[in-house]
């Protein structure tokens, strides 16, 4: 196992929420998956839930050391949960082709959010 990259960012939850209430599902369907919007909307307070996945796919570019655009889409890397809670990523499209092409076979991350902030991690792994 080898480590390709590390990523961690941190975001202000208020502004993924004025976000969200300012270009309600634009701002949404553009940054994040059915599943991800389905996981988040059952949320008492969903703008933390979305914030963290915000920043761990900011992370998880940093760790491709892409950024998000011509090599890596908002929707190409996908946050969930597995049945204990523990966060897992899915890419697809060109954050597939792109984890394939440099040998990641894996990507680890760590979520974290509060009511005002919320910061990720993460670690592209090449097997």
């Amino acid at each position: 196992m080898q480590i390709y990259g590390i990523g961690i960012d941190i975001v202000d939850t208020k502004r993924i929420e004025d976000s969200i209430t300012d270009y309600g599902d634009r701002f949404i369907d553009r940054i994040f998956t059915q599943r991800e919007r389905t996981y988040c909307g059952k949320m008492r307070y969903p703008a933390p839930h979305y914030a963290v996945r915000f920043a761990a796919k900011e992370a998880i570019a940093k760790s491709f050391g892409t950024g998000i655009g011509e090599n890596l889409n908002w929707t190409d890397m996908e946050i969930l949960r597995d049945e204990l809670g523990k966060p897992y990523v899915v890419l697809s499209g060109d954050g597939k082709t792109f984890a394939d092409k440099h040998g990641i076979t894996s990507v680890m991350v760590s979520l974290s959010h509060s009511d005002n902030h919320a910061a990720a991690n993460a670690v592209a792994i090449c097997d």
